[in-house]
């Protein structure tokens, strides 16, 4: 089916770059909201965060405050999705030369930002790639490598063909059935559970978590080793909630340049947060159900630790991102095990060592981030473990079409076009985008496989790579004297220390890492801006009068007229407001389902009641306040004119 719709598309994406990549700009909001969700419900993160689930219960939404809760929406739903939609641009670096003009240091930014981005989508495709071995390691009795890399290029297929329509419209179709498999095991995970009590005790013998079932965060909670970074719970979910905040206040999503206007790039995150709510049932379905599964499988859990050391022995090689692929062959395939070593297994874990074997860690332990597919195999009948496994896929492949569709817009519109054939027709603008398609994946699927583990990547990914573009994302929105150079700088300077970081010192702390990586990329954008000159004041005038930001733009607010500066300050008072009560709103959305899954009918029916206060200051702080669809919004252009107060006024009036 993803095929059909593929070639179906095609005829209509190949129109123009604005169709390939925007789908021209005239799909409904809410169908590019379930883009969005099916974008952030990929199968890897989907693995990482029932892990967390699984060792702390719903207590682990408060671990994935750092990226997997995606808070960052909160932002965009409030204000930065509209900010950037007033631009007119196709792209995030197309958007530095509307920020910041053209010129020398316009061009330079404008490829830092697409080299960036191209970078951050290749971090999050390899995520990606790390996850999809696992779980077909874990699933079917042959070479995961090779099983991923067929996935991944079938994938690759209908999402170089249609292009943005064949994203959306196969989006569509997987978020359906994701969803769909998300009612089923909720369904089934929620007549598992006898009690709260009962499943409360059951979490204690197979995690050592006594407050497995518990809402509210604990200052400690019990993690295995290889998670002690954890413990302190509310510290870390403190620190990672003021990484969404800084990482929010910079972000816009990409969709939000495909959006009809300003009004519909805020509506569809909504959708987005709505309809990616139903991850969250499904993730703590698989936890609980796993909790039930290990607690069967393996009730000696001393045997899963001399198990693995007979493996460390007999092959003392073997390195970290190794181990599950090889743990995979000798489940499946014992006679090509080292001599006795199947024996040794069979011995040490009984009859169920086959099963059992696949679940364990390099560390002698459970290994958290399969439960997934052990829940799959081992629960599920027959039909619905088909469902569920072509949901899964479909949450894969749904991620790895819209990230691939956004880096290549990058590299085609930002790098090809802008600097290498400026003067290429459309035919080939379509081919380049066909083979840098191509390029990111096979680039990203040998970067996930030297992996030790997905939280290891997923980590370095947020807390390092990412957070070396969050100071220059900031500035840029907020202050007036921001210019091209110093972006420049906050980039490179972010992102050559992320690879550093990453290469010279792996195991660095997270916080340490975004504390860094952050910390360097501000103070490089605030230096770089300061000495070097200012862009254009008609430049930075005009992002000010479309873009209407709030932070430190004094000289240009002082010549607004008084009414026009009401109006805005109005708009502003009622966007910050608006993100706070988000974030509690998307926090509730995401817990509340889960307290009733596991039984906890007090915390549900305490977080019930924020979660309607949440929805009904929405309505008055955000959807009474959305900008009208018939806002005026211009088409990009290198050279922005200059808008005099007269002609602000005669289209605010219009």
């Amino acid at each position: 089916m993803m095929l059909v719709i593929g070639v179906a598309a095609s005829r209509v994406a190949g129109k123009s770059l604005e169709h390939y990549f925007l789908g021209g700009r005239n799909l409904p909001w809410w169908l590019l909201g379930v883009t969005g969700m099916s974008g952030w419900m990929d199968l890897t993160g989907t693995m990482i965060i029932t892990s967390f689930l699984f060792l702390m219960g719903p207590l682990g939404l408060y671990v994935e405050f750092r990226g997997g809760a995606v808070l960052v929406l909160a932002f965009m739903l409030a204000f930065t999705n509209k900010w950037g939609r007033r631009s007119g641009c196709m792209t995030g670096a197309e958007w530095n030369t509307y920020r910041f003009g053209t010129g020398v240091s316009a061009e330079v930014i404008r490829l830092f930002t697409a080299v960036s981005g191209i970078l951050l989508f290749v971090g999050a495709l390899a995520f990606l790639v790390r996850g999809a071995t696992l779980f077909m390691g874990f699933m079917f009795p042959v070479n995961p490598v090779m099983l991923t890399l067929g996935i991944l290029g079938f994938a690759s297929i209908y999402t170089v063909v249609a292009g943005f329509y064949g994203v959306v419209l196969t989006d569509l179709l997987q978020g359906t059935i994701l969803i769909g498999g998300s009612v089923i095991i909720s369904y089934i995970a929620w007549h598992h559970v006898p009690s709260a009590a009962v499943l409360s005790e059951t979490a204690f013998r197979v995690t050592g978590n006594p407050n497995w079932v518990a809402a509210a965060p604990t200052w400690f909670v019990k993690v295995p080793k290889g998670y002690e970074a954890y413990h302190c719970l509310i510290l870390v979910a403190s620190f990672y909630l003021l990484r969404n905040i800084l990482g929010g206040l910079g972000a816009s999503s990409g969709l939000a340049f495909a959006a009809r206007n300003p009004r519909e790039a805020s509506m569809l995150c909504m959708v987005q947060g709505g309809t990616i709510m139903f991850r969250w049932p499904l993730m703590i379905s698989f936890a609980v159900l796993g909790i039930f599964t290990v607690a069967k499988m393996t009730p000696d859990t001393n045997a899963l630790a001399q198990a693995a050391q007979a493996i460390h022995e007999a092959q003392p090689q073997l390195a970290d991102s190794e181990w599950h692929e090889v743990t995979s062959r000798i489940a499946h395939h014992p006679e090509t095990a080292p001599p006795g070593l199947a024996d040794k297994l069979a011995k040490i874990l009984g009859a169920n060592w086959k099963t059992d074997m696949l679940l364990i860690g390099h560390q002698g332990t459970i290994d958290p981030e399969l439960i997934v597919p052990a829940v799959i195999l081992a629960v599920l009948k027959s039909g619905w473990r088909g469902y569920l496994l072509a949901g899964l896929l479909s949450a894969l492949m749904g991620a790895l079409t819209s990230q691939v569709n956004s880096a290549s817009a990058l590299f085609v519109r930002d790098i090809y076009q802008n600097f290498l054939r400026k003067k290429a027709k459309n035919r080939e603008l379509i081919m380049a985008a066909y083979a840098s398609s191509i390029g990111i994946v096979v680039i990203s699927f040998v970067m996930g496989l030297t992996a030790s583990n997905m939280n290891d990547l997923w980590a370095w990914y947020v807390m390092s790579l990412g957070a070396g573009a969050i100071g220059p994302s900031i500035v840029r929105f907020y202050w007036w004297r921001t210019n091209a150079w110093g972006m420049a700088a906050g980039l490179l300077l972010g992102g050559v220390g992320a690879i550093v970081q990453r290469l010279v010192f792996p195991h660095m702390s997270e916080p340490l890492q975004f504390m860094l990586m952050t910390g360097i990329s501000l103070v490089g954008t605030i230096i770089g801006s300061l000495v070097t000159q200012p862009i254009p004041r008609e430049v930075v005038k005009n992002f000010h009068l479309t873009t209407r930001p709030f932070g430190f733009w004094k000289p240009f607010w002082e010549e607004l007229p008084l009414e026009t500066r009401i109006a805005w300050a109005r708009e502003h008072r009622n966007d910050i407001i608006a993100s706070v009560i988000a974030l509690v709103w998307q926090v509730c959305l995401f817990l509340t389902p889960m307290q009733l899954l596991v039984h906890n009918w007090h915390a549900f029916f305490m977080l019930l009641p924020v979660f309607l206060a949440s929805c009904v200051g929405l309505y008055f702080f955000w959807w009474k306040n959305l900008p009208s669809p018939d806002e005026r919004i211009p088409d990009f252009v290198s050279h922005p004119p200059v808008h005099t107060m007269e002609e602000l006024k005669a289209a605010e009036q219009t």
